[in-house]
């Protein structure tokens, strides 16, 4: 990315949240301190099944019985118009992988703190551990410390970025992506057919096989003051499609529905999808990104895993030509996802104002 010429490194010294965490009692200090429009008992959070994001079982996805198949289709075309977010159970990934990978990053980040540094990120290459998004000097930060690495294309893909502890981890990890690749790519399907078009055509907008894909492994450590402050600011996911792998003990994501923030309860071994912006841009906003943001907890810590699946970085996208016509014109320029990200990184997360900012005037 451009931003490595002039931004070497992070405007101020890097303090990891999970040591704050350990040495503060009863405050915190006042750098993660929200506005108060921003912090989480400003809004209502409605925690409730009735408000609960959809749970969708794919068991049937592949069904013979149309109407069964049909059903599952209908269900997740609702969910990306309405939601912009849905869980899934029956998708096919092994729940004692999902629970080895959550476990054992959970290890890496009780790992004594010297190791961790030797896997310290700049914003140079984002990648390896971090505990800070954008570089805009003095901003508020989030209470979370994070993991980000690549994963797609191989170009990009280096283990060496990976830690090696805990023993076996990075096997683990390889095959938590593989995985998660085929589970994309069989919801990008159903995405297509669900928007009026053939079965291929959002991948092969995405570049076909060669698409990217990467990882950030959320650390939110406990917080004294947990209503003065978020774990992750409210943002949409910049991205093509998002697979969270939530801690199942303890909730935290919150979905903006209209003007309520919904505390989104995770079901046990469902993946948490939401639509990123790139296919909100690709649909022609028939399905929408939807902002989101993470509440921390003062007795528990948390850890989820977040992996992006995004479009090739240097592909131009635009609202696909099938859905643009004189009553519904295109409503983004062409951006590649490269350019989108930079333009996010920085300026750190601001809501959903990033996407709307890039709107064609009408």
């Amino acid at each position: 990315l451009a931003m490595s010429k002039d931004q070497p490194d992070w405007p101020e010294p890097i303090v990891r949240v999970q040591s704050l965490s350990e040495n503060c009692f009863d405050s915190i200090p006042e750098r993660y301190i929200k506005p108060s429009t921003d912090r989480p008992s400003s809004g209502s959070s409605n925690f409730d099944d009735a408000n609960n994001i959809p749970i969708i079982d794919l068991g049937g996805l592949d069904a013979a019985d149309h109407h069964v198949s049909s059903s599952i289709f209908k269900q997740i075309s609702d969910a990306c118009k309405d939601w912009g977010f849905f869980q899934i159970t029956n998708h096919g990934v092994d729940p004692d992988l999902m629970d080895k990978v959550r476990e054992t990053w959970r290890q890496f980040f009780h790992l004594p703190m010297e190791l961790k540094q030797q896997y310290a990120n700049s914003p140079k290459t984002y990648e390896g551990y971090g505990s800070r998004l954008g570089i805009e000097k003095g901003a508020i930060l989030d209470w979370s410390d994070y993991y980000y690495l690549h994963y797609l294309p191989l170009s990009l893909k280096d283990c060496n970025k990976w830690p090696n502890l805990p023993p076996q981890c990075r096997e683990v990890f390889d095959e938590y992506g593989r995985e998660l690749v085929k589970l994309c790519g069989r919801l990008m399907k159903v995405l297509s057919i669900n928007l009026g078009l053939d079965e291929k055509i959002l991948q092969n907008a995405f570049g076909g096989e060669d698409i990217g894909a990467c990882l950030r492994v959320n650390f939110y450590p406990k917080c004294p003051r947990p209503e003065l402050t978020l774990g992750l600011s409210s943002h949409s996911d910049p991205g093509g499609m998002t697979m969270l792998l939530p801690d199942d003990q303890v909730p935290g994501l919150q979905v903006r529905k209209f003007n309520n923030w919904i505390t989104v309860k995770p079901a046990r071994h469902a993946f948490i999808v939401n639509i990123g912006d790139q296919i909100q841009v690709l649909s022609n906003a028939i399905y929408k990104s939807v902002e989101h943001r993470v509440i921390v907890n003062s007795d528990k810590e948390r850890v989820s895993l977040a992996f992006f699946y995004n479009p090739k970085s240097d592909i131009p996208i635009e609202p696909l030509k099938e859905l643009v016509t004189l009553n519904t014109p295109s409503l983004y320029p062409p951006m590649t996802f490269d350019e989108y990200r930079l333009f996010i990184r920085m300026r750190g997360p601001r809501g959903k104002s990033q996407v709307e900012s890039l709107k064609s005037p009408k």
